[in-house]
């Protein structure tokens, strides 16, 4: 009688872990085709950085100078191209217009 319950048991322990396996295995696949479809480079310019934005290794964005302001310079630094660049990324994700505003410079500390 009692080796009845532990085949029992040992059924249920593997269907158990068949599921689980079946659930890690789909949940590593999902994480795995979610990949961030927007790339972002920076690029050297004649006087300075540059961004570039890509969706599915087509480029959507190039900009070479800094948006919003009067002057047409490129940023000072690749770091300063990529955090703009970041921003914009993040906008794209929230569906909301990609649009740079003089205080999202000031913001990220932009050197002007």
């Amino acid at each position: 009688m009692t080796t009845i319950i532990n085949t029992k048991r040992q059924f249920f322990w593997s269907k158990i872990q068949k599921n689980l396996l079946f659930l890690l295995l789909v949940l590593q696949f999902t994480a795995c085709t979610k990949n961030e479809p927007f790339k972002t480079e920076s690029f050297k310019t004649a006087s300075g950085w540059g961004y570039t934005i890509a969706f599915k290794n087509k480029i959507i964005i190039k900009q070479s100078v800094i948006p919003v302001i009067n002057d047409t310079k490129s940023f000072a630094t690749e770091n300063d191209a990529l955090k703009v660049a970041h921003l914009v990324v993040d906008k794209l994700h929230q569906n909301i217009s990609p649009t740079v505003t003089k205080n999202d410079l000031i913001l990220l500390k932009i050197k002007l």
